[in-house]
């Protein structure tokens, strides 16, 4: 990337109730951490170049917002979606979940072009993980 060049970014801050388990079950799925970013309040999981889960403890994300903190086991106000390269590492990300103790939601969707899966995090956090066919979306 050049100087002239910018390449907008993504942070998406999540409420934890255990950081250190919710960092585990990141890095279990292959992401790394950011320890620069990284104290015993948040963490900082790199999924890709330009996009970071934030990991706030509950206390910490609360000086964010004055707003109640959802309970994301029980609401929904947010469903992170992550592109995957290929139908198989759709499956592969969310066995990865499930293995980290996360939870598959059986929504399978198969549109032949287009296929997806999801899966709670630790907290409830709804992740979507979508494969497009390339030659469909060059249309």
């Amino acid at each position: 990337m050049t100087a002239t060049q910018y390449q907008q970014m993504i942070f998406v801050n999540l409420p934890v109730n255990n950081l250190d388990a919710s960092k585990k079950f990141f890095t279990e799925l292959g992401y790394s951490l950011n320890e620069q970013f990284s104290d015993d309040k948040a963490a900082s999981v790199v999924i890709s170049d330009t996009i970071v889960a934030m990991l706030l403890t509950k206390p910490f994300y609360a000086t964010f917002t004055k707003k109640e903190i959802a309970d994301a086991t029980k609401t929904s106000q947010v469903l992170i979606c992550l592109s995957a390269e290929s139908r198989a590492k759709v499956d592969e990300l969310v066995e990865k979940a499930v293995a980290a103790g996360g939870t598959a939601n059986d929504d399978v969707q198969d549109q032949g072009f287009m296929y997806g899966r999801s899966f709670d995090d630790l907290d409830g956090h709804s992740w979507e993980v979508v494969w497009m066919d390339p030659a469909a979306i060059q249309g």
